[in-house]
């Protein structure tokens, strides 16, 4: 195994060359390992974009769509579905041989304010919103049967203290919600994969309570393949004793466990919670935003081994993990420029603004050794 130095030390010759021509791909490089994603704006998979475009085929064998998916885009009013833009997604990802995730179906985030009322903007009864998500995930994911090969069925239904979020579907239909949504979209798609996406699931509290729900959707029959680690790190946090533990946990529940929106946030937090949540909006300031004209040499270092670490670790748990998806696919068009801080100038991937790979692309690279197993397919 590499040292952290010449982890390093490759990061930066590579970093000196930047405009190698044809540089490696991330999915042959853990081709044995599992597959290695990105989530997709419009312009990569309509190829308005192009350079980016040609980037995620060169570098990936998975998507996920960032935003087309989510209910207020695909479904943005009681009478209308868009898919537009989730057909240029799909058509894309199987022109190019990427495994498709759906994201998300379920959320309590980016879902329209008449998904939970009636015509007179009352509460819908539970039978009455059952009926709204029944037909949502029969008619999204019925559409893609198929071809689309997973679901992020439910998105971040768990507290930080490990307690149910209160969210509207829960105090409208109530705990059983989660059930629901997963036999419909087993319905909709019996050989479709599905999956729970959570964030920070690395802290003890809400890990158990992930844990809990988990157990409690495998005793009412519920295929679940594979938890959801979003992956939205920082410099310092987690340890990889915490990730390291947080794998093996879900682990021995006989699912997968998947990376899916990974990034590094190397700015300033803006609070001392270590939190996910869209729905956060602070204050600008100047102190929280040091790297408007890029980043000094030292953090650049810093996030290729952050990168390294965390790379070594997945791969020490390589049988238990089927793929690592990036949040982003440039650090140009990452959420992280405008979360929790509208603005900011972040750089939480391994690509730059221009596309091309950074240190931490190299120091990624660096982990990744021959290895025996089956190629994930």
């Amino acid at each position: 195994m590499k040292t952290t130095a010449q982890l390093c030390l490759l990061a930066t010759s590579l970093a000196l060359a930047p405009h190698l021509p044809a540089e490696p791909a991330l999915k042959e490089a853990f081709q044995q390992d599992f597959l290695i994603g990105a989530a997709l704006n419009p312009d990569q998979f309509t190829g308005a974009n192009a350079a980016e475009a040609a980037l995620v085929k060169r570098q990936f064998n998975s998507a996920t769509p960032e935003n087309v998916l989510k209910w207020e885009h695909v479904h943005p009013a009681a009478d209308r579905y868009d898919f537009t833009l989730p057909d240029q997604y799909v058509a894309f990802g199987e022109t190019n041989h990427l495994f498709l995730i759906g994201h998300t179906l379920v959320w309590h985030n980016q879902t329209p304010d008449w998904v939970f009322q009636n015509d007179h903007g009352q509460p819908l009864t539970r039978a009455a919103l059952l009926t709204r998500m029944h037909d949502h995930i029969a008619t999204v994911v019925g559409r893609y049967k198929g071809r689309i090969r997973g679901w992020d069925v439910v998105n971040e239904a768990v507290e930080e203290d490990g307690t149910m979020r209160q969210s509207q579907w829960r105090k409208i239909i109530g705990e059983d919600f989660i059930l629901k949504a997963y036999q419909f979209a087993h319905a909709a798609d019996p050989r479709a994969e599905l999956y729970y996406n959570e964030y920070s699931l690395e802290n003890a509290n809400k890990r158990a309570g992930a844990v809990k729900l988990i157990r409690q959707l495998q005793s009412q029959g519920v295929k679940i393949t594979a938890i959801g680690l979003q992956g939205h790190y920082n410099l310092d946090w987690p340890s990889m004793g915490e990730l390291g533990q947080t794998i093996d946990t879900f682990a021995k529940l006989g699912i997968q466990v998947n990376i899916t929106e990974l990034d590094i946030n190397v700015l300033p937090a803006a609070s001392g919670n270590v939190t996910a949540d869209v729905s956060l909006n602070y204050q600008p300031a100047a102190s929280l935003n040091p790297y408007t004209n890029g980043l000094p040499a030292a953090v650049q270092q810093a996030l290729a081994k952050r990168y390294a670490a965390l790379f070594t670790t997945f791969r020490q748990h390589r049988h238990d993990m089927r793929r690592i998806t990036f949040w982003g696919v440039t650090d140009g068009n990452s959420w992280l420029n405008d979360w929790p801080i509208r603005g900011r100038t972040n750089y939480p991937l391994l690509f730059d603004r221009d596309g091309q790979p950074k240190p931490a692309f190299a120091a990624v690279l660096a982990t990744a050794h021959t290895a025996s197993g089956n190629s994930p397919n």
